[in-house]
C-alpha cells in the first residue's frame, strides 16, 4: 500500500509528493520546495517516517516544479528524473527563474541525473510506477502511474475540472487534447494527484472536465 504524504510549496502553491511504502523506500515527485519552512517540513516528514528517499521525480521541467532540487540532493544525494524531452527546462532554470518569476537569483539546479522515456519504469520498494507520456503542457511532461494501486500524478497535464496551460514554450493544446483521449481510457476509480489544486479521478474528469470525453 502507497502511503502519499503532499506539500504545498513555493509562490504558486504546487504539489510536491513524498510517496512511500511499507519498506519505508520513498521517491520525492515534483519537489517544488522554495522557502526554508517548506524544505524544513519535507525533510521532517522523511525523518520522522524512518524513510528513505530512492528517486527524485518530476512530471515536466517547469521551475516551480523544480525549486527544491538542489535541497534534494544536498540532503538525499538525488539528481532529478525528467523526460528528455524537458532536459532544457532544467538547464535553463535562471531563465525561467527571471521570465516566470522575476527571481535575480535562486538556488543553481543540478544537472539532471536521469533522462526518461515511456519505456522505462522506476521502481522503489514493492511498488513500479510506468512513465505514460502526454506532452502538451510542455514536450516532455508525464504521468508517473501505478497500475497496482490505481493512482497517477499528473503534474501539470490535468487538474481537477481543468488542464495545464498551453502557451508557454513547447505547449500544444492539440498535443494535450491528444495526451488526455490515452488517459481517460483509465478506470473510472483512478486516483489523480495533480501538480496544484485538490485530488481527483479518472471517473470524475471524464464526467465533468470540459476538455475530455471518451
Amino acid at each position: 500500500m502507497l502511503n502519499i504524504q503532499c506539500f504545498v510549496c513555493n509562490m504558486l502553491q504546487e504539489n510536491c509528493y513524498v510517496v512511500s511504502d511499507e519498506t519505508r523506500q520513498c521517491v520525492i515527485i515534483d519537489c517544488g520546495a522554495y522557502y526554508p519552512e517548506e524544505k524544513a517540513a519535507i525533510k521532517q516528514y522523511i525523518s520522522k517516517n524512518n524513510l528513505t528517499p530512492v528517486h527524485l521525480l518530476a512530471t515536466h521541467g517547469h521551475l516551480d516544479h523544480n525549486f527544491g532540487n538542489r535541497f534534494v540532493e544536498d540532503e538525499y544525494g538525488l539528481r532529478v528524473e525528467v523526460h528528455h524531452e524537458d532536459e532544457s527546462y532544467i538547464n535553463k532554470y535562471e531563465e525561467q527563474a527571471e521570465i516566470f518569476f522575476q527571481l535575480d537569483t535562486c538556488d543553481a539546479l543540478p544537472p539532471v541525473g536521469r533522462l526518461l522515456s515511456d519505456k522505462d519504469t522506476v521502481t522503489f520498494g514493492s511498488h513500479t510506477f510506468s512513465i505514460v507520456e502526454t506532452p502538451g503542457h510542455s514536450r516532455g511532461s508525464v504521468f508517473f502511474y501505478c497500475e497496482e494501486e490505481k493512482v497517477c500524478f499528473s503534474g501539470d497535464t490535468l487538474f481537477q475540472g481543468s488542464i495545464g496551460r498551453t502557451d508557454l514554450n513547447g505547449g500544444s493544446m492539440f498535443m494535450l487534447i491528444q495526451s488526455l483521449r490515452t488517459i481517460c481510457q483509465w478506470p473510472d476509480d483512478v486516483v489523480v494527484l495533480p501538480g496544484h489544486g485538490p485530488q481527483t479521478t479518472i471517473g470524475q474528469e471524464v464526467a465533468t472536465n470540459p476538455f475530455i470525453d471518451r
